[in-house]
């Protein structure tokens, strides 16, 4: 219940206006959040490679409504693509399609896509797509068919809490597509996803397993495997450890992806235990319904969320 609630919030502007504007907000979001500019989320990756970690950074934003809005969005990502080339640091890109248009026209959306892959494919680089809301997967998946055929700098999130996932997997596979798989975060009806933790947890295991059955060291596109393992749950982790392990899985056919500032202790050990991970950074300004969604990942911090809404 308390999830669904932050989920809930995570949606509302009022709530939005007033956390953005309160400085106790912000530094909680400091630990989930790489700054509000390039400049400082660039400094970040420099750090995370430096210790080893891959990174994929994220310019945040979703739900634009306005083609200028998804048009400024674009002209980020390209910047960062080319900032990202021209620095020390090394990194691709994670994008949610709302943010480039999506709920405007499709066909809009899938043009500044195509600006961004190919601005990726220029300088060696790669783009994944946020998987978003369960109303948005057909289109997400309609718009990486249509970018992914002619180029294979971009790859896609799959849900284990969809219950469509197990069809699109198989789609994806046999398309040879780069899959980050994940449980979901947003909240969704019983009518399209599991509601058990346990059954999602199952499904991911299962679909998990499909996946690193499949992976080969050959289809890397940009040193970015075709697999990528994205939980903080230590079961989850141990399981695609003890299944890679078992089936001679090569290391470089997957990797672990987490997000900044989350189980760092479990980044380093895996790390160090020879594994590779992929930290996914996010920056910008609007951070706020990114922020909430961790909040509901961990309701534990709520209480600093309340802290921060009655005084600065």
């Amino acid at each position: 219940m308390l999830r669904r609630s932050l989920l809930f919030l995570s949606e509302r502007e009022g709530l939005k206006n007033l956390l953005l504007k309160t400085r106790r907000a912000r530094s909680l979001a400091a630990r989930f959040v790489a700054g509000e500019d390039l400049d400082t989320a660039l400094s970040v990756v420099k750090g995370l490679n430096d210790s080893g970690f891959r990174v994929t950074l994220d310019y945040l934003g979703e739900s634009v409504s306005r083609p200028e809005e998804a048009a400024s969005a674009t002209d980020a990502y390209i910047e960062s693509l080319s900032r990202i080339d021209a620095s020390e640091a090394s990194s691709t890109i994670s994008l949610k399609l709302t943010q480039l248009g999506l709920d405007i026209d499709l066909d809009l959306c899938t043009s500044h896509l195509e600006r961004i892959v190919t601005a990726a494919d220029a300088c060696g680089s790669f783009v994944r797509i946020d998987m978003e809301g369960s109303n948005h997967t057909a289109a997400i998946l309609e718009v990486f068919g249509r970018v992914s055929a002619s180029s294979r700098a971009v790859g896609i999130v799959i849900q284990s809490y969809l219950f469509r996932s197990e069809e699109d997997i198989s789609n994806l596979i046999a398309r040879r597509a780069a899959i980050r798989l994940c449980k979901g975060a947003y909240s969704e009806p019983a009518s399209v996803a599991y509601q058990r933790r346990e059954d999602v947890d199952a499904n991911y295991v299962h679909l998990s397993r499909r996946l690193l059955s499949e992976a080969t060291a050959t289809e890397m596109v940009a040193g970015v495997p075709p697999v990528a393992i994205a939980t903080h749950d230590d079961a989850m982790i141990e399981q695609a450890r003890s299944f890679a392990d078992a089936h001679a899985v090569p290391a470089e056919a997957f990797e672990f992806q987490m997000l900044y500032g989350v189980r760092r202790d479990v980044q380093a050990q895996l790390v160090n235990s020879g594994y590779n991970v992929r930290v996914y950074v996010p920056y910008g300004t609007e951070w706020y319904a990114y922020f909430m969604r961790r909040m509901a990942e961990r309701p534990a911090n709520l209480l600093f969320v309340a802290r921060a809404a009655v005084g600065d």
